[in-house]
């Protein structure tokens, strides 16, 4: 947890699958830089997989650690960044899905009003609502 003028700060880290699941998640401190806590969740990347993500995570050495798994990062290049690695627009379209997951997280109203205060129960309760995302997806495809 974090400690800001504005009292306590968290940010959740996920990753999630083609189908939009969450497959990862992790708490990191607000004011942390987002490219820390994302090599926590590099360990569900499989060979051949493409890894989507925002500007924050463009870091040379979290693109090393993606292709070191044998994934590709498609992240696109920070403006100021001099030596541009590839990047799709076309598969950076997908990672809407990304924020369909938070917005279906913040439906639990444990998680949007953050009654935990403790970093351990938030995480509890952030991943008992993807429990639950997975388990209706499952419902509505059977």
């Amino acid at each position: 947890m974090g400690r800001s003028r504005g009292g306590l700060t968290t940010k959740v880290h996920a990753m999630v699958n083609a189908n939009g699941l969450p497959i990862g998640l992790v708490l990191s401190e607000g004011q942390a830089c987002d490219g820390r806590s994302a090599h926590l969740m590099l360990d569900s990347l499989t060979p051949g997989s493409v890894l989507l993500a925002d500007r924050a995570y463009d870091a040379d050495r979290l693109r090393a650690a993606i292709a070191d798994k044998g994934a590709f990062a498609n992240i696109p290049p920070m403006p100021q960044r001099v030596r541009r690695s590839d990047f799709s627009p076309i598969l950076y379209r997908y990672r809407n899905l990304i924020e369909y997951v938070f917005s279906k997280i913040k439906h639990f109203r444990a998680v949007t009003t953050r009654y935990d205060k403790q970093d351990d129960n938030f995480l509890a309760s952030v991943q008992l609502a993807s429990i639950i995302i997975w388990l209706r997806h499952n419902e509505s495809v059977t």
